[in-house]
């Protein structure tokens, strides 16, 4: 593509996009206003209001504790089903749990629980900070002596695979990684790691936080063994919306979880008095779900299968292309940096630009012009590219104003 920074540039792209008409079915109160924070939290749906609305007023004011039986009880399975459509899975293999740091602790546990006696577990340190405390966590309650090795990465931007290959070890219990890191956007080749992990005889979690609904994957294909990752960035599921978990069919009878509770109950209605799980995935659950928030995931996952993850991705890449183009030919002689990866098939759908004063750039951008990123330390500038709702002239208005803060 060969780009231009002019403004016309812009409003033909955004002429010729295809998804374009997905940006209509969101609540956009403000059109000056450029949000690039999709990364952190989507935006809200338009269909999750009358959802919700229904969700109140019909299922929990008139229909009352009958929903449970009219839907309610399988709601987590039937939009964990959706999801697996998104990231190449089986319906029985993707199911709505707890948040995405509980879901992580119970497949961590239950991983290393079940490769004894190994004592070792693998990560980076581009991995989510909560992901490294759970890690920890779990290695505090092991019934043996468990070490995390964390592998730095080589330039705090692309993942250390070559570190890791040499990490990963008959000793591995664990390895547990980001599929798309959430400062750099860096991505890893799933299968290619996965490989890695199951030459050296260990099990594969991935965090799919930021790849979920912007990076096209396929766990068949890389043979993934479980997978968690959040629903309120490019799924555009609400503020702190449950996580969805990914357990390998051929995995899911051979493991524990270790918060049992009643949803995961084999009999749960007879209320017995001795735990005996439920086959399949459900056993992974705990206490009774937190309906409305599981409700509001399913129009952004509509959203998402409606448009195609194989379009959104061929626009994200468009878009993160264009921001990288912008930077340099506007930012980057101004002292800004690219933080994020050069290579399209390494890069999410977010860009981070460095600054020495990238903290106060991104609080003025926010409080002076009109465009959310985010900030996040040491100078990472992030700008969140949601393909769904995001315009070319977004970007182009959005560095625009970057050069002026």
């Amino acid at each position: 593509m060969n780009f231009r920074a002019d403004i016309d540039f812009a409003r033909e792209m955004d002429a010729q996009d295809e998804l374009t008409s997905f940006r209509e079915l969101f609540v956009i109160n403000d059109p000056a206003l450029i949000y690039l924070d999709g990364n952190s939290l989507g935006r809200l749906p338009k269909a999750t209001i009358t959802l919700m609305q229904d969700m109140v007023e019909q299922q929990w004011g008139q229909t009352l504790i009958n929903s449970w039986n009219e839907g309610w009880l399988g709601l987590q399975e039937r939009i964990g089903a959706k999801i697996a459509r998104l990231i190449g899975a089986d319906g029985d293999e993707v199911i709505i749990g707890d948040a995405t740091s509980v879901n992580l602790f119970k497949l961590a546990w239950t991983a290393v629980a079940h490769n004894t006696p190994r004592s070792k577990i693998v990560t980076d340190d581009l991995n989510f900070p909560s992901d490294l405390y759970i890690l920890q966590g779990v290695a505090r309650l092991a019934e043996r002596p468990l070490h995390i090795q964390i592998i730095p990465s080589p330039d705090g931007i692309h993942g250390p695979v070559e570190q890791l290959a040499q990490a990963i070890d008959e000793d591995t219990a664990l390895i547990a990684l980001s599929h798309t890191v959430f400062k750099s956007a860096y991505t890893y080749d799933m299968t290619a790691v996965t490989q890695l992990a199951h030459d050296a005889g260990a099990i594969m979690l991935w965090d799919m936080s930021h790849s979920l609904g912007s990076v096209p994957a396929d766990l068949h294909t890389a043979n993934a063994d479980m997978a968690v990752g959040c629903t309120y960035k490019y799924v555009n599921g609400g503020p702190g919306s449950p996580a969805f978990m990914y357990v390998r069919r051929d995995w899911q009878d051979r493991l524990h979880n270790p918060i049992t509770g009643w949803m995961g109950q084999r009999h749960m209605f007879d209320f017995g008095l001795t735990y005996e799980p439920e086959p399949g995935l459900r056993h992974f659950l705990t206490g009774t779900p937190p309906i409305l928030s599981i409700a509001a995931i399913e129009p952004g996952v509509d959203l998402l299968l409606a448009a195609g993850m194989d379009k959104l991705r061929a626009k994200s890449v468009l878009q993160t292309e264009y921001l990288i183009y912008l930077w340099r030919e506007w930012l980057e002689p101004l002292g800004f940096s690219l933080n994020s990866p050069r290579e399209a098939a390494r890069r999410g759908s977010h860009v981070s630009l460095g600054h020495p004063d990238g903290a106060r750039i991104a609080q003025t951008l926010i409080t002076e012009k009109q465009v959310i990123p985010d900030f996040r330390k040491p100078d990472n500038i992030r700008l969140g590219i949601a393909p769904l709702y995001t315009s070319f002239m977004d970007i182009f208005e959005a560095m625009g104003r970057i050069r002026e803060a």
